[in-house]
């Protein structure tokens, strides 16, 4: 499920909403309440930052996935075809967006080996049980050469650093979740066998930053990274060719 912005997990839920089962998936359940906050002022213009960040990195090679759809929003904004998401509630909301959508856990995707161009993960791997073998099922359903780009809310960021308080303090999305940071993505790509083609960076001074464009690179203490791998070549023909 995507979504990054801590004026959501702070204004838009109540002390009741903090402490939440774990067996219960709040993505699901308040789908509709979460992708509300889209339509707000703050939503819309960090979504923006966002979706410039992750633009450039983002081929236009089909056919392509978002792995933690959610509702849709990034797939439709990113022309992304296929979504997949555990949150059946959230895939209600992304279905009408004209995305494909596919119930089911990153780990253990139900496509086949080599399917797909582009495989994308915004603000998702951090609620992922087990990101690298996520990953590494990213790696698999995608064509040799293809890209995966990852979306993320570092923890060595003030707002990663928000985050990871509210998630040890029981909040309910958040709670869910393990705040990784830019050096934990690179790995995760690198140990999944993918090569580091690029990186931009946006929010680099925080939520007061809005209107600033994205950067290219990995920029200290920015709130949004962005990261591109590419899939090894060998092995077979590429998508598109």
């Amino acid at each position: 499920m995507c979504g990054s912005s801590v004026d959501l997990v702070e204004s838009s839920f109540t002390e009741a909403d903090i402490v939440t089962s774990r067996d219960v998936d709040p993505f699901d359940v308040e789908a509709a309440r979460y992708d509300a906050w889209y339509d707000t002022p703050s939503g819309r213009a960090t979504f923006d930052v966002e979706v410039a960040a992750l633009a450039p990195l983002w081929p236009s090679a089909r056919p392509n996935l978002e792995v933690g759809v959610g509702t849709g929003r990034f797939a439709r904004a990113l022309g992304v075809e296929y979504g997949i998401d555990p949150a059946v509630g959230a895939l209600a909301l992304a279905a009408p967006r004209g995305v494909h959508v596919v119930a089911g856990r990153a780990e253990e995707m139900p496509f086949a080996t080599g399917r797909f161009a582009a495989v994308l993960f915004v603000v998702s791997l951090c609620f992922v049980a087990d990101p690298e073998r996520a990953l590494l099922e990213a790696r698999r359903v995608l064509a040799p050469g293809g890209r995966v780009v990852v979306g993320t809310v570092p923890r060595d960021s003030d707002l990663g650093e928000r985050y990871a308080r509210l998630a040890r303090e029981g909040h309910a999305f958040y709670s869910h979740a393990t705040i990784l940071s830019v050096a934990d993505h690179v790995g995760l790509l690198e140990r999944a066998g993918f090569a580091i083609v690029g990186a931009r960076s946006a929010l680099v001074a925080g939520h007061a930053a809005l209107d600033s464009p994205s950067q290219e690179g990995i920029v200290p203490g920015a709130g949004f990274v962005a990261l591109a791998g590419e899939a090894p070549r060998s092995g077979g023909q590429r998508v598109g060719e």
